[in-house]
């Protein structure tokens, strides 16, 4: 007798294709006998008009309902199997966007017909909007259970219309026997999204049935199952969709002895498969790959469907292991997609300048020369003092335990957040782990080099002739604000100008891929941590990039947050004591900085002695008259340059460029008016080189621009603008020839000999250093242990607004000790845990000699002290009496500081995977075919009997 059909339609807001898909039904040469429309809570009012009767019905289901109950409803509502009669009963399940050429459904009872044992059937799915096109035909799963499309995306000239048996198909105009859906409980509804059609057809297939591909019956689909009745699917979820399914139907296939196997490693894989996706550049598939794997181990589910596949299952699963698709079938498919993008990629145009062959190689080299003349008092020193510097703790660990939240030696102690640069300051001494302090000697070294090859790179960008990055490299490596930094010890600003350049390349490329954008997060990072007042700028310039690059704004948005996670702690700290411009203090050691002239900072100067000309031209007459305007003069070629680049046809970014500048010197000029370091009696600006590094690489953008664009007169003007900005820094060179250095190199000892033998048996040992100072008073610190070191600084400290308890204490005694008194020193020392007192030399100052003589004096006379003598530091004494051993913090804040390293690590940890360059991640479009490994009895080799 003629089978007998019933055609379930299901819709979900698919008002842009049911009617289509009605049409396409009432066009068939062979009729459906029934048809049950399933309403999935359209709100689009596709179905608003729809009324049926005789053998046609219209049934409603709440929104969110998935495909396969909707289909279960379906057959519910469906007139009852004929149970009296020998008749074959057929579900034909269509969505809404699934329009059925006119011979679909007759090709597909055709094929059943003349094989009883193919029990499930599908179509050819093609593009809704162009038919020659084959969305999907056939599906197979890996020996780890991934689900493949046997062919995706590809023009249908009838290549793969011999293949005929498949281990599944699609749910869209899938053909399947009443009698068999019933039996085996239809879809999975755990399945809910995607991968439920596979599943049901390798349960078919384990019943001991067939499925089977019609190539000749066509239905058309307007994109993938998880997208049926949304909008839009984002990427997350698709993955998640995906790997839970995937998850779910391993853990349902899995023998019973190895479920409880599968079960244990599904978290602990869905970790290593998440630092997989962040090496991989895929991190919108980290946290969907945790949450499918919580879901599957925690969310139920799996015991039904290994009971539904007990009760059916008749066959092994080597009966389904021809038509899965085997390592090495998928191994050749990705090594071809790869191949195919790698192709695409060296396509790219060409760089616009060569590295070694145009220039860069050379002036990175004369940088480095520079530098060798320059510092070549460094060369060979194990550690750097003075200015802003001292030399780093001498062991790894005691670097990486001054970084985050926890007790701090410094001073009386305290507990509290540690400056970011601690972190920046932690990792350039695990580099030169045997040395960590050399690493400081190293930056300083390859400063004026490194900053020619960021600047090359950065000039690169924005320019086309060859030999300008070159012009760029060598005047932002003989910056004035660059050989300040170094010969006055700022050392976090050195690190924020060589990195500038790079943090301008990466956040132009990071819209490209998750390796730049997070390599920018990293480098804005550094250069935060390092030059804290370049945080404004540094924000402002994200927040414009953000909409520049609207489009790939989700990559750019990621760019600040291991920032933030760096500078919360202090940033709360500093929020809670009422001081929030703290926050922008200048990391190191505090060290009084002189605020240069608004005319200084506009040619560049951090300092107010015109990059060492004053000094190094104090016996001429008038000098302070005509230096100014001869200073000025030097700077007009590069002034010029760069605005006369707004008369280009790159004016929008020369424009940009000027902005940035613009924004650099507020900042520096900022910097001058903010006073928040305490500097032994008296407090200091923040340095203004910082803000001067980001308006110099700017600057010498624009005019790189400019002489870009210039007709023949260019390389002259290059050249002219190079040699005068030399000239006019050429002074501040010779720092260390003419004596004007503040930094000087030492062994890495900080207290004397003397202290550090003591210091051996009893690190916590305290030293009073008293220091006299030009107006005649005392600064007072309390070292501990060998002395203080540039990691264990604290902003938080410098800053402070008050004394705390402890350090008056340590005030009142330093005061006593200084001078004659009836006072009793031994509580406080025993209390402090003081066992040394070091007056430090008071310089060429009068005043200043005066007290270091009356201290010197009051103390020497003190009968509970012994003089130890003359030190390369100042003068020593000893206190015989007995000091109390002092506090290291609590537990609690040993505990935070260990939880806040840890929360450090995954941030940067994460950020430092997905900024590792890998090879291009292959695109989701795949058009090749992955065929199974052997094709099972086809139709001709099957027929009634």
């Amino acid at each position: 007798m003629q089978p007998r059909v019933t055609a379930i339609l299901v819709a979900a807001n698919g008002a842009a294709h049911l009617d289509r898909t009605l049409d396409a039904l009432a066009a068939q040469t062979r009729h459906p006998e029934n048809l049950v429309v399933v309403d999935v809570g359209s709100t689009d009012g596709s179905t608003a008009g729809l009324s049926f009767g005789g053998s046609a019905e219209l049934l409603r289901l709440p929104a969110g309902r998935p495909f396969g109950e909707a289909v279960a409803r379906g057959e519910r509502e469906a007139p009852p199997a004929v149970v009296d009669e020998p008749v074959d009963e057929w579900l034909w399940l269509l969505g809404h966007d699934n329009a059925p050429s006119p011979t679909a459904l007759a090709d597909l009872l055709s094929a059943v017909e003349i094989a009883p044992s193919v029990v499930v059937a599908g179509p050819k799915l093609v593009a809704d909007d162009d038919p020659s096109l084959i969305r999907a035909f056939g599906e197979s799963m890996t020996r780890f259970g991934r689900s493949i499309g046997l062919v995706q995306d590809e023009l249908d000239q009838g290549q793969h219309d011999r293949h005929t048996d498949v281990l599944g198909v699609a749910a869209g105009g899938m053909l399947v026997r009443r009698s068999v859906w019933t039996e085996l409980a239809g879809f999975d509804p755990a399945l809910p999204d995607v991968d439920a059609a596979l599943d049901f057809c390798v349960r078919v297939r384990l019943a001991g049935h067939r499925v089977a591909v019609v190539p000749e019956a066509k239905v058309t689909t307007a994109g993938p199952v998880e997208e049926f009745g949304r909008k839009r699917v984002s990427e997350a979820r698709r993955v998640r969709m995906h790997r839970q399914a995937q998850l779910h139907r391993r853990m349902t296939y899995a023998p019973g002895g190895l479920l409880w196997l599968h079960w244990l490693t599904l978290v602990p894989f869905a970790l290593g498969r998440a630092v997989g996706h962040l090496v991989a550049k895929h991190p919108a598939a980290v946290v969907p790959e945790l949450a499918a794997a919580f879901a599957v181990a925690f969310g139920g589910g799996t015991g039904r469907a290994r009971r539904n596949l007990a009760r059916t299952k008749k066959l092994g699963w080597a009966a389904v292991e021809p038509l899965r698709v085997s390592w090495r079938r998928v191994h050749e498919h990705r090594t071809t997609s790869r191949d195919v993008e790698l192709a695409r990629v060296e396509d790219a145009p060409i760089a616009r300048a060569s590295f070694l062959g145009d220039g860069g190689i050379w002036v990175v080299l004369a940088a480095a020369v520079l530098s060798v003349v320059t510092l070549y008092p460094l060369l060979g020193s194990p550690a750097l003092t003075g200015g802003g510097l001292l030399p780093l703790s001498t062991s790894v660990g005691q670097l990486w335990q001054n970084v985050g939240y926890g007790w701090h030696s410094l001073g009386t102690g305290f507990t509290g957040p540690s400056d970011p640069f601690a972190a920046v300051l932690a990792v350039l001494g695990s580099i030169v782990f045997w040395s960590p302090s050399t690493s400081v000697v190293l930056v300083m070294l390859v400063a004026f080099p490194v900053s020619a090859l960021g600047a090359w790179f950065a000039v690169r960008k924005v320019t086309t002739r060859k030999w300008v990055p070159v012009i760029g490299a060598a005047l932002y490596a003989i910056a004035p604000s660059l050989v300040g930094a170094v010969t006055t010890g700022h050392l976090g600003a050195v690190i924020a100008h060589l990195v500038l350049p790079w943090l301008f390349v990466a956040v132009l490329e990071a819209h490209r891929s998750w390796a730049w954008a997070s390599g920018a997060s990293l480098l804005f990072a550094v250069v935060a941590a390092s030059a804290p007042s370049l945080l404004p700028v540094l924000l402002i310039g994200w927040l414009v990039a953000l909409v520049v690059g609207w489009r790939r704004a989700h990559r750019r948005a990621f760019i600040p947050v291991p920032t933030a996670v760096l500078f919360l702690p202090l940033v709360l700290a500093q929020v809670a004591r009422g001081n929030v411009l703290a926050v922008f203090a200048d990391p190191g050691v505090p060290s009084a900085t002189r605020a240069p002239s608004a005319l200084q900072l506009a040619i560049g100067q951090p300092l107010p002695d015109w990059s060492g000309w004053l000094p190094a031209t104090s016996g001429l007459a008038a000098v302070g008259t005509w230096l100014p305007i001869v200073m000025a003069v030097l700077a007009v070629p590069i002034a010029a340059a760069a605005i006369g680049a707004m008369l280009g046809h790159r004016w929008a970014v020369a424009g940009s460029a000027l902005v940035v500048a613009l924004l650099g010197f507020g900042t520096a000029f900022a910097a001058t008016h903010v006073t928040v370091t305490g500097v032994g009696s008296t407090t200091t600006i923040v340095w203004p080189g910082s803000g001067l590094s980001v308006y110099w690489l700017a600057i010498v953008v624009a005019a790189c621009i400019g002489i870009d664009v210039l007709p023949k007169a260019a390389p002259v003007t290059g050249l002219v603008a190079t040699v005068l900005a030399g000239v006019a820094v050429a002074p501040a060179f010779a720092a260390f020839y003419l004596g004007n250095a503040a930094i000087q190199p030492t062994t890495g000892r900080v207290l004397s000999a003397y202290v550090n033998a003591e210091a051996q048996a009893n690190p916590d040992v305290g030293t009073l250093v008293v220091v006299p100072q030009d107006d005649g008073s005392l600064a007072v610190a309390l070292e501990r242990g060998q002395g203080a070191t540039l990691d264990d600084q604290s902003t938080l400290d410098a800053t402070a607004l008050r004394l705390s308890d402890s350090g008056a204490r340590l005030t009142t005694l330093a005061g006593n000790l200084a001078s004659r008194s009836g006072y009793d020193p031994r509580p406080a020392l025993q209390e402090l845990g003081i066992s040394f007192v070091l007056l430090d030399d008071p310089g060429d100052d009068p005043e200043a000699q005066t007290v270091h003589d009356r201290a010197a004096g009051a103390i020497g006379q003190n009968a509970l002290f012994t003089s130890i003598g003359e030190t390369t530091n100042g003068q020593l004494f000893h206190y015989e009496g007995d000091v109390d051993r002092t506090t290291t913090g609590s537990a609690a804040a040993r505990a935070t500081h260990v939880l806040y390293l840890v929360v450090l690590g995954v941030v940067f940890g994460a950020a430092a995977l997905l900024a590792v360059p890998t090879a291009p991640r292959r695109r989701r479009a795949t058009s090749n075919v992955i065929e199974a490994e052997e094709p099972a009895t086809t139709f001709d080799e099957e027929r009634d009997e």
